[in-house]
C-alpha cells in the first residue's frame, strides 16, 4: 500500500471534518453574521396627523414632532418611519399623493421638514419615509394630464382602457364602494385603473417614463439626508397589462393575482442601480408576495434589490371572535425559519392600517391593558427580524370605542359602511366588526397627557380623542417606574445591549401548548428563554429546562414567575445554563 497517500488522504479527512465543524460551531457568532444597522434598529412608526399639533388646527404637524423628539429620543428607537407628509387632498390621509416634493400644508413647510431632519440626526435617530408609487392622487398633475387626452405624453403614466373595447376584466379595488377598481371617465370615454380609492388611480410601472420619474423623486429626498424608503403597495405594483379575466371569486385571495406579479423584481433591481445603491438608505417593501420564494426574491442580498420585507400573515391573525395562539405560533415560527440563514424580515403586529395593539392581540381591560402590552412589546422585542412599533402602543393604546360611523373618519371604513348599507346588510354586526378592527383605532391623537384633547391639540381635533386618555397617558406613565411605557424602554435597551436578540438562532418549544408561547434564542453560547402567556388565566409552559439557576433579564410583573407556570399574560426573558 502507499502509505504517504494514505496519510495525505487522513489528512485531507481530518482538515474537512475540522473546517466543517468549526463551520457548524460558527453558525450564529457575531463575527460570523453580516452586521447591518437596519438589522440592529428599532423602528417607531410616526403617524404626523395624530402625534402632536402644534398650531391649534386639530391636525398633527411636523413642529408638533419636533416638539416631541427628545420623547422619541428617550425610547431608545433608532428609526423613525414617518407616514407620507407629502401634498395631497387627503382621500386616504396622505396615501394619494399629489406632489412628491412638497410637504402638506396641514404639516407645514419644506423648512420644517429640514429643521425636523436635522432633530433627528443630532439625536442620532434615522428618518425612513413612506415611498407611496403603486399610485398617486388624481389631482397629481401627472394623472391631470393623462386624463386630458388620449395623445397625451403622459398618458402612459396610468392604466386606460379605451371604452369602445367594452369594459375590462373586473379587478377588485380595496377601497371603492362597490369594489370596483375600474372607474369610467367620460372625458376621454376610458376607464382607469385603482386597485385603492378611485381617487388613487395606479400608476404604469411597465413605462420607463414614470419609473425614472419615481428615481428621480427618490433622488429628491435622499440628496435632502434621509436615511431610507418603505415602500407602500408596492407589490402591486407590476401588472399584466391585457388584463385578462381572473377566475370568479378571485378577490378572495386577490394577493395571490395582485401580488409580485410581472417584471417587479426586474423593476426594484433597477431601482436599485439608480438610487439605493448609491446611498446609505435602508428599504422595505409592504407586502412580501404570496410565496417564501417571492419573499426571498424580494430581500436576498444577492438579487440587490430590497433590505427586507413585511409578512402580512402573522398581523392578519387576530380576529373578532379571537384567534389560536397555536397558529400564531406557526405562522412566525415558519416565517423565521424560512429566512433563518438567509434574508432578512420585518416583525410587528400593529400600524396605521390596523386597529390597536393591544385590543387586537392582548386584553384592554382595566385589568389586563398594562400587563398584555408589555408582554405583546416582549414578544415583538424578542424575535429575530427588524421590529416596527407603533406610536402610543407603547403606552398601551386601546381601541377608541366608537359606536357610530359620524365618528369615523377613513375612507375604507366609510366607503365599505355604504356598500353595507347599499346591499341591505346587518349594520348594526358591521359597525361591531369595525368597532374592532378598523383602522381608525389607530389613528386617534397620541395620549400626551389628561388635560383637554388628552395634550395633543388645543383645537378641536380632527378625530375623536379616546376617552381614556386621563387615566392612558404619557405624562403619568413618565412617573410610574413600572408603566409600559417605562417597560418599553427598558425591553429596547435589553435587545439593544444583547446581539443574541437580534441576530440569535430561534427554535420553539412547546409548541402545541394553546396558551404560552415559548422559544429560546442563542448565539455565541449564550441562551436566552422567552416566556410569554397569551391568556387571561394561569398556564405553564414546558419547556424541559430546570429554571432554578435561571437568570431573569426582563419581566413584566414584580415577582417573575421561576417555575415555567406563567400568570396572567405573564412574559419572562431568562438566561438559562
Amino acid at each position: 500500500m502507499n502509505v504517504p497517500y494514505i496519510r495525505f488522504v487522513a489528512f485531507i479527512v481530518f482538515m474537512f471534518v475540522a473546517i466543517s465543524g468549526a463551520a457548524q460551531n460558527n453558525q450564529g457568532r457575531a463575527d460570523t453574521i453580516d452586521r447591518k444597522w437596519w438589522k440592529e434598529a428599532v423602528v417607531y412608526q410616526v403617524y404626523p396627523r395624530s402625534f402632536k399639533d402644534n398650531d391649534g388646527d386639530g391636525i398633527g404637524d411636523l413642529k408638533g414632532i419636533i416638539s416631541k423628539l427628545d420623547y422619541i429620543k428617550s425610547l431608545g428607537v433608532d428609526v423613525v418611519w414617518l407616514n407620507p407628509i407629502y401634498s395631497s387632498p387627503n382621500d386616504d390621509n396622505g396615501y394619494d399623493v399629489s406632489d412628491y416634493r412638497n410637504i402638506m400644508k396641514d404639516f407645514g413647510t419644506m423648512d420644517d421638514f429640514d429643521v425636523l431632519l436635522k432633530g433627528m440626526h443630532s439625536r442620532g435617530i434615522k428618518l425612513v419615509m413612506d415611498l407611496v408609487v403603486n399610485h398617486s392622487s388624481d389631482e397629481h398633475e401627472w394623472f391631470k394630464q393623462s386624463r386630458s387626452s388620449r395623445k397625451n405624453p403622459y398618458r402612459e403614466y396610468y392604466h386606460w382602457w379605451n371604452a369602445e373595447k367594452g369594459k375590462p376584466a373586473y379587478r377588485y379595488s380595496l377601497f371603492d364602494v362597490n369594489h370596483d377598481a375600474w372607474r369610467y371617465d367620460s372625458l376621454t370615454n376610458a376607464y382607469y385603473l385603482h386597485y385603492f380609492s378611485h381617487k388613487q388611480p395606479d400608476l404604469n410601472w411597465e413605462n420607463p417614463k414614470l419609473r425614472n420619474e419615481v428615481y428621480g423623486i427618490m433622488k429628491f429626498w435622499a440628496d435632502k439626508g434621509i436615511d431610507g424608503f418603505r415602500l407602500d403597495a408596492f407589490q402591486f405594483a407590476a401588472k399584466d397589462t391585457t388584463f385578462p379575466a381572473f377566475p370568479k371569486g378571485f378577490e378572495k385571495n386577490f394577493t395571490q393575482y395582485y401580488g409580485v406579479q410581472g417584471n417587479l423584481h426586474g423593476y426594484l433591481q433597477e431601482m436599485n442601480r439608480e438610487v439605493l445603491s448609491k446611498y446609505n438608505v435602508m428599504s422595505v417593501a409592504e407586502g412580501a408576495g404570496n410565496t417564501f420564494e417571492d419573499g426571498h426574491n424580494l430581500v436576498d442580498a444577492d438579487r440587490n434589490e430590497l433590505n427586507m420585507a413585511y409578512a402580512f400573515e402573522g398581523v392578519d391573525i387576530a380576529k373578532p371572535e379571537g384567534y389560536s395562539v397555536v397558529h400564531l405560533k406557526q405562522v412566525f415560527t415558519k416565517w423565521d425559519s424560512a429566512f433563518a440563514s438567509k434574508g432578512w424580515l420585518s416583525i410587528f403586529l400593529a400600524n396605521h392600517d390596523q386597529a390597536r395593539l393591544v385590543s387586537r392581540f392582548g386584553n384592554d381591560s382595566p385589568e389586563f391593558r398594562a400587563v398584555s402590552s408589555k408582554m405583546l412589546t416582549t414578544f415583538l422585542m424578542t424575535m429575530r427580524g427588524t421590529p416596527y412599533y407603533y406610536n402610543g402602543d407603547e403606552l398601551g393604546m386601546t381601541n377608541a370605542g366608537f359606536s357610530t360611523i359620524d365618528d369615523y373618519r377613513d375612507v375604507q371604513t366609510l366607503n365599505e359602511y355604504q356598500r353595507q348599507k347599499n346591499i341591505g346588510a346587518d349594520l348594526p354586526t358591521y359597525l361591531k366588526r369595525i368597532a374592532f378592527e378598523s383602522r381608525d383605532n389607530g389613528r386617534t391623537p397620541f395620549q400626551w397627557n389628561s388635560t383637554a384633547n388628552a395634550g395633543f391639540t388645543t383645537g378641536t381635533p380632527w378625530i375623536k380623542v379616546n376617552p381614556n386618555y386621563k387615566s392612558v397617558n404619557a405624562a403619568a406613565q413618565e412617573k410610574d417606574a413600572n408603566s409600559t411605557l417605562n417597560y418599553f424602554r427598558r425591553i429596547v435597551k435589553l435587545r439593544k445591549d444583547n446581539p443574541v436578540l437580534v441576530y440569535g438562532k430561534y427554535t420553539l418549544l412547546d409548541a402545541q401548548n394553546p396558551d404560552t408561547y415559548a422559544y429560546t434564542r442563542e448565539l455565541n453560547g449564550r441562551k436566552l428563554l422567552v416566556l410569554l402567556n397569551f391568556t387571561s388565566k394561569t398556564a405553564p409552559a414546558q419547556t424541559g429546562m430546570n429554571l432554578g439557576n435561571a437568570t431573569v433579564l426582563i419581566g413584566n410583573y414584580q415577582k417573575p414567575s421561576k417555575n415555567g407556570t406563567l400568570m396572567p399574560y405573564e412574559a419572562v426573558v431568562y438566561e438559562v445554563k
